[in-house]
């Protein structure tokens, strides 16, 4: 049995464990408001406007449990969101209709955006990644869409597939008056009450905020319109991010795990438990990148052991 869901040597564990990913997180729920039945579904059936955050980090927990979870773990939460989503219907104000959550076509744009933006915003933070990582990291993203309810045919599963999708679905995306709500409140969010710890900080949330707006696409920050657009802002948009992604690398492991959800550390720790047992060096925490998990001395016959993680 694999002992987490995706290994140290792969892309989606390159990808998913750098901490650009708070910007590429909420560059993907900018990106996904843009299509308006999607949106409809979040605005009438979710606590989204309410509690920003807590929307983020039910992300980010997927994404970790996706990731470095056990197998089983990744099952049983993909069966608990699977049956969140079957109860959850709202109205398509456009037509009247009632329509689920868990549509395939609207799972689908859910999957992609997130896959997309999680792709372009970490590789433009500074992670080294070649087309055939990239195109190898939609592959292995595929079984990620497996947990939502699709199959992996269902998605792109490669870059020219996910450009093509992309393109496909673009004449149906819209800034609603609804995604341009969403979009301002991601840049100032309400601090719920267990993190008022943390208010201090929240100036400090706007600059990541702002990252991921111009990290959108031009047309979609034209859509939007709520930044303005000016001369080098998108220069100045990729060294913001290496200057940020330097920075929560900086950040002691201690300090930075306080802003995950208890259970996703609890996941971690199993997680290097697991690892350490079919010989993973992971003393000094996670291995975050492909190389950190091959280097070092020579495992054992059938082991792997990484160097050391920074």
């Amino acid at each position: 049995m694999r002992p987490t869901v995706t290994l140290p040597e792969s892309v989606t564990w390159r990808i998913h464990l750098d901490r650009a990913m708070w910007v590429a997180g909420v560059r993907a729920l900018m990106l996904q408001a843009l299509h308006p039945v999607a949106m409809q579904g979040v605005w009438q059936r979710s606590d989204f406007m309410r509690d920003p955050m807590e929307r983020l980090l039910r992300i980010a927990h997927f994404v970790a449990i996706t990731t470095y979870g056990s197998p089983e773990e990744a099952e049983a939460l993909g069966r608990r969101v699977r049956a969140v989503h079957h109860r959850l219907s709202f109205t398509d104000p456009a037509t009247g209709e009632q329509r689920r959550v868990d549509e395939h076509d609207l799972l689908v744009w859910v999957h992609c955006a997130e896959a997309a933006s999680y792709l372009e915003v970490v590789a433009r933070a500074g992670l080294p990644l070649t087309r055939g990582d990239a195109d190898r990291y939609l592959a292995e993203q595929s079984h990620t869409a497996t947990y939502v309810g699709l199959t992996p045919a269902d998605v792109p599963t490669s870059v020219g597939e996910m450009r093509e999708y992309l393109a496909g679905v673009r004449p149906a995306l819209r800034a609603t008056p609804e995604a341009k709500q969403a979009v301002r409140f991601l840049l100032w969010p309400t601090v719920p009450e267990r993190l008022k710890r943390f208010t201090v900080l929240k100036p400090a949330w706007f600059p990541i905020g702002a990252l991921a707006y111009y990290c959108l696409p031009a047309w979609a920050r034209h859509a939007y319109g709520v930044l303005p657009e000016f001369p080098g802002a998108q220069a100045a948009t990729t060294e913001a991010l290496h200057a940020l992604r330097q920075a929560l690398n900086a950040s002691p492991k201690p300090l930075y795990n306080r802003l995950f959800d208890e259970a996703t550390v609890r996941s971690a720790e199993a997680a290097r438990e697991r690892l350490a047992a079919v010989g993973y060096d992971v003393r000094g925490g996670f291995p975050r990148s492909a190389g950190e998990a091959r280097r070092g001395r020579s495992p054992a016959p059938g082991r792997r052991l990484s160097e050391k993680a920074r």
